[in-house]
């Protein structure tokens, strides 16, 4: 299988099951590229779709729930991305089911920028709050 991205330690929030649902969506994207470099993109998009749909309702959820739990002080920012998240998810599926052919190179760009903006930089702002609260 061709890999975008490969999960570094750069991305640990260090709370094992927030790592793991953001390796699903490392997942989630490298099975995208790999579709697109076989040049079967149009049977994976869907899938992805679908998929990217229940991942961000499960992992915000969890996200969201030890926010409340722990008090964290930036959770409404942090659910304000997260709210922008899925509303770009649903524009990608609008614009599937209307078949646009430069789908897939735009949600892979979606999905890496993501990635690297929301683990690597608003995803960290909430570790220590999480660590001192004994969330591993």
């Amino acid at each position: 299988m061709e890999t975008l991205i490969i999960w570094q330690e750069k991305y640990s929030v260090h709370v094992k099951e927030i790592d793991d649902q953001h390796k699903k969506l490392i997942d989630m994207i490298n099975e995208l590229f790999d579709a697109f470099m076989r040049k079967d993109q149009e049977d994976a998009i869907e899938k992805i779709l679908h998929d990217m749909a229940a991942y961000s309702v499960d992992h915000f959820y969890t996200e969201e729930k030890y926010f409340s739990q722990f008090g964290y002080s930036d959770s409404e920012k942090h659910i304000a991305e997260h709210r922008k998240f899925t509303l770009e998810v649903e524009k990608f599926h609008n614009e599937y089911k209307r078949n646009s052919y430069m789908l897939t190179s735009k949600l892979m760009a979606f999905l890496r920028e993501w990635l690297n903006h929301h683990i690597l930089e608003v995803d960290k702002k909430y570790v220590d709050c999480f660590t001192a609260a004994g969330l591993r």
